[in-house]
Parts: C-alpha cells; sequence; structure tokens
C-alpha cells in the first residue's frame, strides 16, 4: 500500500484530533486512535469525553466527563497546537455531542469548515455493551451528523440511526442515502459486520455518487478497534490533504492490514494491530 508521508525527525509532524472515550483493555477508543495516528506519522491530540471500564470481554461502567471540559480540550488544542482533521468515537450523552457540536463550529471544525471532521457515532461496544445514552440518539443524527464531513456508522449503528437493515448492496446503498440526508457532506455504509458476505465492501456516497472499496474478508475473531482504527486512519489522510474517496480507500486497506496483524488478547477478542507497521519488510 501507498503509505502517508512522514515528517523528518525534529520537524513538527501534520496534528489531527480525536474527541472519543478511552479504552482500559487498549484495544479501542482514544488509545487506538492514537496508535493508529502515530503509526501513520500523524501527531495525535485529544479530547477525552468519557472513561470505560472495559476489558476483552466487554463494557461494565463508564463515566462522562462534564460536557464543558470536553469542549475546553477541543478548544485549547486547536487554539495552541492546532490540527488539520479531527474525528470523534464515543460521546455518550445527549449534553457532550452539543457541547461538540458547539465547539468544533467555533474552532473552524466540520463539513462548512476548513478542518474536515469524520464522525464515527459510536453506540454500542462490540459486544453489545451500550456506549451512548438511548436519548441520545437524537442528538447524533440531527447535531452530530449534520456537522460530520464524513459519518462512518457500523451496520448496527446504522439500523439504530437510519432503521435500515442492511442484508445487501441494494439496502447498503439506501442506508447510505439515509445517512447523507441526515447531513453529513459523504457518508459510509461499512460491511464488515455483513458475516454472510465473503468479501467486505465499504460504499461511500455524497449524495450524487457511489463509490465502493472491496477487500477479502479477514478471517479473525480479534476485531477490536477495527472501526476506531479505520476512522483515524481516513482522519490521517484527510489531514494529509487527500480527498474523500483516496482518504477512505487508504483507510480501508490501513484496516485490512491491521485486522491481518491482529492478536489474541485476554478472555475475549483481541484488537486489530497497526503495529505490522514497524515491520521493517513494510517499511
Amino acid at each position: 500500500m501507498d503509505y502517508l508521508p512522514l515528517t523528518p525527525t525534529g520537524q513538527t509532524p501534520i496534528r489531527a484530533l480525536t474527541i472519543a472515550g478511552t479504552d482500559s483493555g487498549g484495544g479501542a477508543g482514544i488509545q487506538a486512535d492514537s496508535r493508529t495516528m502515530t503509526m501513520c506519522g500523524v501527531h495525535a491530540c485529544v479530547a477525552v469525553a468519557a472513561v470505560t471500564v472495559q476489558n476483552s470481554v466487554g463494557v461494565s461502567g463508564f463515566h462522562e466527563i462534564p460536557p464543558e471540559t470536553v469542549a475546553a480540550q477541543v478548544r485549547c488544542v486547536v487554539e495552541d497546537i492546532g490540527v488539520s482533521a479531527a474525528k470523534t468515537g464515543m460521546l455518550a450523552s445527549t449534553a457532550i455531542i452539543e457541547a461538540v457540536a458547539q465547539v468544533c463550529t467555533e474552532v473552524g471544525i466540520g463539513r462548512d469548515h476548513p478542518v474536515p471532521l469524520v464522525v464515527d457515532p459510536v453506540c454500542a461496544s462490540m459486544h453489545g455493551d451500550p456506549l451512548l445514552h438511548a436519548d441520545a440518539l437524537d442528538a447524533v443524527r440531527h447535531t452530530l451528523i449534520p456537522i460530520a464531513s464524513l459519518v462512518t456508522p457500523n451496520l448496527d449503528e446504522v439500523r439504530l440511526i437510519t432503521g435500515v437493515e442492511v442484508v445487501d448492496d441494494a439496502s447498503a446503498r439506501r442506508a447510505a442515502e439515509a445517512l447523507h440526508a441526515l447531513g453529513a457532506k459523504w457518508s459510509l455504509v461499512k460491511g464488515g459486520h455483513l458475516r454472510s458476505s465473503t468479501s467486505s465492501t465499504d460504499l461511500l456516497f455524497d449524495g450524487d455518487t457511489f463509490h465502493e472499496f472491496t477487500n477479502p474478508r479477514i478471517d479473525t475473531g480479534n476485531d477490536h478497534g477495527g472501526g476506531d482504527t479505520l476512522a483515524a486512519a481516513i482522519t490521517c489522510a484527510l489531514a494529509n490533504g487527500y480527498a474523500m474517496p483516496d482518504a477512505v480507500a487508504f483507510g480501508k486497506e490501513w484496516v485490512t492490514r491491521c485486522l491481518e496483524a491482529a492478536y489474541d488478547l485476554g478472555a475475549g477478542h483481541g484488537p486489530v494491530s497497526p503495529m505490522w507497521r514497524l515491520d521493517q519488510k513494510n517499511v
């Protein structure tokens, strides 16, 4: 694959921001975002929205950060360090979503601003544990997605947000159209959870044109953090100035390599691994 350019040693790299929750098991959330950004040669800034209590088996609880503190993290990073792209992950509540949308608009992040925003609308963990209060779905639909340069739900999140059950290409297209109609500049319907298919096809839509990105399905149960990793890799490519279809193509190839390098961890699902990039044969 073609890698993103690396900044020479001693020079300031491109910066990106993740606004998300932690993962105490280290497989997903801000940990996955930061690891991916680093491996892509991007300096990762973070705004913590929630602290989860989780391991490879599941999520047993989470603590929300006060909305004003989440917004203050975004504001202080952008005003001092500056970022070229940003993403969201777990935002947990309506109040946090509203605070994030307001501060992003304030500092120039989002679909109608210079800094692109990738919205990964995290609703539940891969184990089905809730990571978003049920009453916050309307805020996802009507406050968060409308400021997205790109929205990247998995199929469970597509169903919760749009009511469309994706089972084939036709329903994936309906879902992409429904997501775009909520206000995102681009929508991406990911096929990774469509287990009946031998391939994994992600469908990108801008309101006029569909773009398909297909890779062979990787046979592994160690896919924790795959959605975070994909969204973070796309964010890195956007920060490097890639057009959206090219950024999604990069992210798709990146997460496929990460799935190939996934490893066992604990008693449950292990994480996808961007550390394949450390293999000197791949550099």
